[in-house]
């Protein structure tokens, strides 16, 4: 089959379509897909420069998501799936290939009115905004909540959740163009970063209080400011470090608003917890998909072969939701 290797760590460039050895069969509680799309994530780029580990057994190819077709069922299976059926998926790796090997436990039905290939950004942004923003720091009806990044692939699917649950929401983002795209998602207050501070125009749209809860892809170079914008009680999830890892930081709002900060990535987890995590998904965000009231937000789709330039523009940072890699199989 073909799949896109990482020749050596470093930039784009090392990204190499090339034949590689076939895929042995689906083994116990696993199927065989055959790939229709993989997202195009964060994760792939740090993998691609050498800074992610990974997790045991993953494979050393890229790709944390993928739509496709179930080809083959490994052992004990569960009866709901069956060879022909149309599915998305969340991955250890291995999204960006022809073929690939999934827990069955991390399998979701493409919903309905979703065509396959668009299907291919929802596993990730869904698996990561729900295990966060709602199943951790437990963002309740009503309650305000921040997203940086508000027009990354995250962004634009925690913008639609959050309205479609109730939520006040807040973006961040870098030029009017995304935050046109934000609004038109449903954000009710958007802030262009570069040429305001978000923190004082948080206190300002809240009367002083700040947001209950941050959800946050910049780590370091935010730190303080994001506490600073946390009302009582209010709830910073981390999920990235686009600006840093270290930061020095007065810890005296923490105490005294009683704020909690929480780190955590998707792809470390153990098989039960993801499996968790999709099932929830499937019970509390596919109704919202179905139903029409959060679409996936696709900016481009490009062939397999040019992994090299989707990387490029995830980097460039200049896209509006999410990329995506389609394998031309010739099988």
């Amino acid at each position: 089959m073909r799949a896109v290797a990482i020749a050596r760590p470093g930039g784009a460039e090392v990204l190499e379509e090339r034949e590689v050895e076939d895929l042995p069969a689906p083994g116990e509680g696993e199927v065989l897909l055959e790939v229709a799309a993989a997202g195009v994530n964060r994760t792939d780029t740090v993998q691609r420069q050498g800074g992610y580990t990974l997790p045991p057994g993953a494979s050393p190819y890229p790709g944390v998501e993928c739509s496709g077709t179930i080809l083959a069922l490994g052992a004990n299976v569960s009866p709901r799936w069956a060879v022909g059926d149309q599915v998305c998926a969340l991955l250890n790796g291995g999204g960006y290939a022809e073929k690939v090997v999934v827990p069955a436990g991390l399998l979701l039905p493409v919903p309905e009115g979703v065509s396959l290939t668009d299907a291919a950004g929802l596993a990730e942004v869904a698996c990561t905004v729900w295990s966060t923003v709602f199943m951790t720091s437990h963002l309740s009806p009503g309650e305000s909540f921040l997203i940086h990044g508000g027009s990354s692939g995250i962004g634009t699917f925690a913008i639609q959740i959050a309205k479609y649950l109730g939520n006040k929401v807040f973006v961040t983002a870098g030029s009017e163009e995304k935050l046109d795209a934000c609004k038109g998602l449903g954000a009710d207050v958007c802030i262009n970063y570069k040429t305001e501070d978000f923190v004082e125009r948080i206190k300002e749209e809240t009367n002083g209080k700040g947001v209950d809860v941050i959800l946050d892809n910049m780590g370091g170079s935010y730190l303080q400011r994001n506490l600073n914008s946390l009302a009582v009680d209010g709830r910073l999830f981390v999920i990235g470090f686009m600006g840093g890892t270290v930061t020095e930081v007065n810890l005296q709002p923490m105490l005294a608003r009683r704020l909690t900060i929480q780190v955590a990535g998707l792809r470390g987890r153990s098989l039960a917890n993801k499996a968790r995590i999709v099932s929830e998904v499937e019970k509390n965000v596919w109704p919202a998909v179905v139903s029409g009231k959060v679409k996936p937000v696709i900016y481009k789709t490009l062939p397999l072969s040019e992994a090299v330039e989707a990387h490029k523009l995830m980097e460039s940072s200049t896209h509006i939701g999410k990329i995506l890699l389609i394998p031309v199989h010739d099988w």
